[in-house]
């Protein structure tokens, strides 16, 4: 048995004994991915920081997922591992035991996803939550200053959601003689691009 996997197994063996059945625990790729129910978020996120045996001191990333297919079946006959459409994904390390973690949660509402923010355990989530919520619209109920990071503050809609018009009404532009940003309609004139695909006579015979 390798170092890496004795490490894997005392961790797995850790969390088994923290949080026991409440929670799932999965390995793949030599990454363990603990999963946690919405309504425990917070509280097992201050006993991974704050368990002696675990110490994860530092999260090094927090990240929104939308899983377009969930509620539908991958294969035939099998169900869909997806509960629900959005996710909030976090990387741990403890530098303390040297390992890595990764927590996932499910949030359960499609049409209005929130969770409790994690500012208060790991101060680094101040942006990253800022950004998910900025690209997916997943609301982090109690951070402070949660508003759009990436987009304009007009920007109606959430990128990542591929939900939003391809082509809009309203376009940006900075007025030089007002000193400021300002919206107009839009110049550009709409039109629908296809692809057209050009090969050779004969293309691909013999090969």
């Amino acid at each position: 048995m390798t170092q890496t996997q004795t490490r894997l197994d005392s961790l797995a063996s850790q969390l088994q004994t923290q949080f026991g059945e409440q929670v799932l625990l999965t390995e793949a790729l030599g990454e363990l991915t603990l999963e946690v129910p919405v309504s425990r978020w917070l509280e097992a996120c201050t006993a991974l920081r704050d368990s002696p045996e675990l110490s994860f001191e530092q999260c090094l990333d927090l990240c929104g997922v939308d899983y377009l297919a969930w509620g539908q079946p991958l294969r035939q006959n099998l169900p869909s591992p997806f509960p629900h459409r959005f996710a909030v994904v976090i990387h741990l390390m403890s530098v303390r035991h040297n390992w890595r973690l990764r927590v996932r949660t499910w949030v359960e509402s499609e049409d209005f996803p929130v969770l409790p923010s994690l500012l208060d355990v790991w101060p680094s989530v101040n942006w990253f939550e800022r950004e998910a919520f900025d690209m997916y619209g997943i609301v982090f109920e109690g951070h402070p200053d949660l508003r759009r990071i990436l987009t304009d503050y007009g920007f109606i809609g959430y990128p990542f959601r591929k939900d939003f018009p391809l082509s809009g009404n309203v376009e940006m532009r900075f007025d030089p003689e007002q000193k400021r940003v300002v919206y107009q309609a839009v110049t550009i004139e709409p039109r629908e691009i296809t692809p057209r695909i050009v090969r050779e006579e004969g293309y691909g015979t013999g090969r």
